[in-house]
């Protein structure tokens, strides 16, 4: 069974930083289109970052410049890094990957940015 396991969470003061990962396994990783999505209570999971297999890059005006998605194919794994964190970027973060009408999601991981 195809398993994407997020990591990096957790409480961070506004304008601090903080790296996500997520762990593919079972999937030829390589192949996938792979995307960062993000969720509060009450509201739609959002687009936050998304990286093609290819190495194409896409962000929402919200968090262009602030944050950095990447992957590394040899190590299955995908990235998210978040610099000059705001309180509005508190949410739940989940790892998306898609290939030809497949599309596996991760557990999610809380990340808090709060003084």
């Amino acid at each position: 069974q195809v398993q994407l396991v997020e990591s990096g969470g957790g409480l961070v003061q506004p304008g601090g930083s903080l790296r996500l990962s997520c762990a593919a396994s079972r999937i030829i990783f390589r192949l996938y289109d792979m995307g960062w999505y993000r969720q509060t209570p009450g509201k739609q999971r959002e687009l936050v970052a998304a990286i093609t297999k290819g190495g194409s890059t896409n962000y929402p005006d919200s968090v262009k410049g602030r944050f950095t998605i990447s992957r590394d194919n040899a190590k299955n794994t995908l990235y998210l890094q978040m610099n000059s964190l705001k309180p509005e970027d508190t949410a739940v973060y989940y790892c998306n990957a898609r290939f030809s009408g497949l599309d596996y999601w991760g557990q999610g991981t809380q990340v808090t940015v709060s003084s």
